[in-house]
């Protein structure tokens, strides 16, 4: 017979930091794991962060439960809305085989979250060539990625706007769609979707 573990003060003070990194996500637009997590500890006066601090899978995991807590339609409105403006960039670039990644994909994404796309051409150039003749108004920016457990480097990318969803886009070499690099979520791989798939997650949003 398994004997049930009862939970340690440990194991409470480790879950009461995820929902308040949680919350602080949610509420007060922060995007890294890092900074919401070190400004819970700071806000329920943990010092000793190292003994007890949840990782980012626990986070997402009370983040999920916040949205489904206290998010309710506006939640399920807004995440649709980045979807969609997610959907609306992938056609104008899909040239460059875009893929959506991270909090919009997951579903896990806060009215201040950026919708993150992947970007695939032998020249990053392209993208911003493309974009200019869209004229689309852009900024050129570089994202640090981590490749696996060893490997982190940047990348070159643009940030630019669709009905009011800000879009951050990493552009990686062609063949750089073979292997998605590691997620900060899990350090599993980046789960992708193509834009078939996000149709279809915008598909289920509405039934």
């Amino acid at each position: 017979m398994r004997i049930r573990r009862h939970p340690t003060r440990g194991d409470n003070l480790r879950r009461a930091l995820a929902q308040e990194a949680a919350r602080i996500m949610a509420e007060h637009g922060v995007q890294d794991f890092l900074t919401a997590k070190r400004k819970a500890a700071e806000r329920l006066g943990v010092t000793d962060v190292a003994a007890v601090l949840p990782k980012n899978r626990e986070i997402e995991v009370a983040l999920a439960e916040y949205q489904r807590l206290f998010g309710g339609e506006s939640h399920a409105e807004c995440l649709s809305a980045q979807r969609r403006a997610a959907l609306a960039a992938m056609r104008r670039l899909a040239e460059f085989e875009p893929r959506l990644v991270g909090a919009v994909l997951s579903g896990t994404a806060t009215e201040h979250s950026d919708v993150q796309l992947h970007l695939f051409a032998d020249r990053a150039e392209a993208v911003t060539l493309r974009l200019m003749d869209l004229r689309i108004a852009h900024e050129v920016t570089e994202r640090r990625v981590k490749l696996d457990a060893e490997r982190v480097r940047p990348f070159p990318g643009v940030r630019f706007a669709v009905d009011d969803c800000s879009i951050e886009v990493t552009v990686f070499p062609a063949d750089g769609i073979r292997q998605a690099p590691v997620s900060p979520v899990d350090g599993r791989p980046m789960r992708r979707a193509n834009a078939f798939e996000v149709e279809a997650l915008l598909g289920e949003s509405l039934t």
